[in-house]
């Protein structure tokens, strides 16, 4: 199957893949969106975190009709194969198509959550689409804590029903979400000169994923092998220190890389074939989630190095952050309703800094595994913050959205289906903002999202479009 760009979903996906706009760079999309809506006389807003709001009236025969909300966010999730030179701040995707699947080369796809940007810009321009009053909203950086989201105000969302298009699935809906916040941990650090010889240690092949609708399925976590490795060397007798750490990109993906330099001494062969064995067990561990791993040893050089003091602050932090499934649903079969991902770890000139994202169905559980960390930073001498936190989206068995949706899905001869997520999701803001609104998540098939290995079904892209128009006809 084709990527037919005369589709006009298709055709406004194609235009979005040309525009860089990764969190916390979505400007230039944003200004496009108004553009947009200046373009085809809609009444539009947009907010100083370039949020965008475009009103459409009602077409003949739904003047009365209780307005409908759709919502997508704007940003993706930027991440690339080691060897893939891609500029996510300048260069547009490159997009291909194999066996029906869209991809782009080397990078993200941007699906998550394109795909809803795409669909609302065809349907605005629609003027034959029969619909109510259309209200569409386009959010920023929600990949990195909802926060486009968290700045909007009530006023702001003009209607009490909402699709939220960041969804999967074409007849499959969610019934709630987690809430979450990301936990900032920082150190400043002392330098020290250095005439030791260095080695780097490179974990790779992982397969990483969404650290949420993935946290379950036990994969390997760049960040936290790297750290184990280390400690269990330094506890084996070996002398290392760190030079650097660096791993992951995003604290919503499962950090599929990360290396570390270390001085050391003693024999460079001795503690490579230490490594090596470590490497075999952690292999065995991971053998049916993360088949690929491996473990790059090799020599470096470095002038300078961490004070032992913050070489062994940073390894013992990692070594001891919680990561992972913590608990799962006792009512819902395969849900899980806390966890932690140790997402991303950086040093800089001055200071190193750590990102992990906790997610809970309940609020309590979110602040439970908060505190735990932020008790773990104050013993480590870290300072610790929280940012973008966000609240969860609970479960309403009255829903006249959900059967809409649930009626189109059934009247085309589909099986509709309902789940609960861990996955955080814009729908919790929503929620906080009008507790009345009444929200499905809706979306075509798309696989491995926040990896470059993202892809998604043309043909599904195309059967929920059309479903998406049915279930706007139908809101009368």
């Amino acid at each position: 199957m084709e990527f037919d760009l005369k589709k006009r979903h298709c055709y406004w996906f194609n235009e979005l893949c040309k525009i860089p706009h990764g969190s916390r760079n979505e400007k230039e999309l944003s200004d496009f969106l108004v553009q947009f809506a200046k373009d085809r006389g809609l009444v539009w807003k947009q907010d100083e975190v370039f949020n965008v709001i475009i009103d459409k009236k009602a077409s003949a025969g739904y003047e009365d009709s209780e307005p409908l909300v759709l919502q997508a966010h704007m940003d993706m999730v930027c991440e690339k194969n080691n060897d893939c030179d891609h500029d996510f701040l300048k260069d547009p995707l490159d997009l291909y198509v194999e066996d029906g699947l869209l991809k782009a080369r080397g990078t993200t796809l941007g699906a998550d959550d394109g795909h809803g940007v795409a669909y609302m810009l065809a349907i605005l321009e629609d003027d034959d689409l029969p619909h109510p009053p259309l209200s569409c909203i386009f959010t920023t950086m929600e990949e990195i804590g909802l926060l486009g989201a968290g700045q909007l105000k009530p006023e702001d969302v003009h209607g009490h029903r909402m699709v939220s298009l960041d969804g999967g699935g074409e007849c499959h809906t969610l019934l709630s979400s987690a809430g979450g916040g990301t936990s900032v941990l920082t150190r400043k650090i002392k330098w020290e000169d250095n005439d030791d010889p260095c080695l780097t240690l490179a974990v790779r092949g992982l397969l990483g994923g969404h650290s949420g609708g993935d946290i379950h399925l036990e994969k390997g976590n760049a960040n936290k092998i790297a750290a184990r490795m280390v400690k269990e060397a330094q506890m084996a007798g070996y002398d290392l220190r760190l030079v650097c750490f660096n791993g992951g990109m995003k604290d919503n993906a499962i950090p599929r890389e990360a290396t570390v330099t270390l001085t050391y001494q003693g024999g460079f062969d001795e503690i490579e074939n230490f490594l090596k064995k470590k490497e075999k067990e952690i292999w065995k561990e991971l053998e049916f989630s993360d088949a690929g791993f491996k473990v790059e040893v090799n020599k470096a050089d470095s002038k300078t190095r961490m004070s032992q003091e913050d070489s062994d602050s940073l390894i013992n932090i990692l070594y001891l952050l919680p990561n992972g499934m913590k608990n799962r649903s006792m009512v819902i079969e395969g849900l899980t309703t806390t966890s932690d991902n140790v997402g991303v770890v950086t040093t800089y000139e001055d200071r190193v800094e750590i990102q992990t994202l906790v997610r809970a169905a309940l609020d309590s559980n979110t602040d439970d595994l908060l505190n735990q960390i932020a008790v773990l930073a104050d013993l480590l001498g870290w300072e610790h913050t929280v940012m973008g936190k966000y609240p969860g989206w609970s479960y309403s068995e009255v829903s006249p959205m959900r059967d809409i949706y649930r009626k189109v899905c059934e009247d085309r001869g589909r099986t509709f289906e309902i789940s609960a997520a861990h996955g955080g999701c814009e729908c919790g803001v929503f929620k906080g903002l009008d507790p009345t609104i009444d929200i499905i998540s809706f979306g075509p098939i798309t696989r491995f999202i926040h990896t470059p290995d993202e892809e998604m079904d043309l043909r599904s892209f195309d059967r929920s479009y059309e479903l998406l128009c049915e279930i706007i006809k139908a809101c009368k």
